[in-house]
């Protein structure tokens, strides 16, 4: 599809697309924001090769979506960089599994951007789901009991199996402050409409269900966001930055590359509180509102 002077080039059926010809390290044309995202409203996760970026270049890139979030509510920021977030590959501290950045606070990210730095010559793709496909999978009387549901989401669950000492203190820090956030399991998205499967790796249990049960709606529930025609496989080149809609999507990185260095900068966007199909915004249920990560203008 040509659209204002880059090819947006579809990858998968169901989600992702490359743009072509556009250089998002320099300054760009104030017609083209609304391009690329009214692209990443229909296609969800965005595609850019080759770019040349720095940090400097890469927070500029994504203040165009909104005001910026600090690295982590928890985890501190890469070297001089407040609100960039190193996601280091070592081994032990490999967040492979589904999930959607930051959900265990009430206003996760509205976007993310994750670029290149170290690449593995295998393995270590991102791979990225669409939930809002998902939800239209759902049987009618599965997305009927899904509407009404409500998960709690926190960063005090075992994200990340504690291999060595250096994964023993990532965690550490990632609980050094507890949240638990209820959010809807189908959230309205605010600015397409859409609905979507607001659920992941840090939704750990069903408001109204005990642990059993919320464990086995949620597997069900998670089935259809990582069924293959849902999801997109990204394999990295060095320079390349992703950006995908964190309120829609779900994403993974498979540990699959041994002892191999693997290492991206990861930039998001300030979001809302998702609402749900009843109207009603996602709540604390422990901790605080998050506003040292999500500026309070933001939220």
């Amino acid at each position: 599809m040509t659209t204002t002077g880059f090819d947006v080039r579809r990858i998968g059926g169901r989600i992702g697309a490359e743009i072509i010809g556009v250089d998002i390290a320099g300054d760009l044309d104030p017609a083209v924001v609304p391009e690329i995202n009214s692209a990443l409203l229909q296609h969800k996760a965005l595609f850019f090769r080759g770019q040349r970026l720095d940090d400097a270049a890469q927070l500029r890139f994504a203040s165009l979506f909104g005001e910026l979030t600090t690295a982590h509510p928890t985890v501190p920021s890469a070297d001089g960089q407040p609100n960039v977030l190193a996601v280091n590959g070592e081994e032990g501290i490999r967040s492979n599994r589904w999930h959607t950045d930051v959900t265990f606070v009430r206003t996760p990210p509205k976007v993310t951007t994750l670029r290149s730095l170290v690449v593995p010559p295998y393995g270590g793709n991102t791979l990225i789901a669409n939930a809002a496909t998902a939800y239209r999978d759902l049987p009618k009387p599965l997305r009927a009991l899904a509407d009404r549901l409500w998960a709690v989401h926190t960063n005090d669950h075992d994200y990340a199996e504690l291999r060595t000492a250096k994964a023993a203190e990532h965690r550490r820090q990632f609980v050094s402050r507890k949240y638990r956030t209820a959010h809807p399991v189908v959230r309205v998205h605010p600015e397409s409409g859409e609905r979507g499967l607001f659920i992941g790796g840090f939704a750990q249990r069903l408001v109204g269900l005990g642990p059993d049960e919320s464990r086995d709606v949620l597997r069900i529930l998670q089935s259809y966001v990582i069924r293959p025609e849902n999801v997109v496989r990204w394999q990295w080149a060095p320079g390349d930055l992703v950006l995908f809609d964190n309120r829609v999507t779900q994403h993974y990185a498979p540990d699959d590359y041994g002892d191999l260095p693997r290492l991206l900068h990861r930039v998001t966007v300030a979001g809302d509180a998702p609402v749900g199909v009843d109207g009603e915004h996602s709540r604390v249920v422990e901790g605080d509102d998050a506003v040292h990560y999500t500026p309070a203008a933001a939220a």
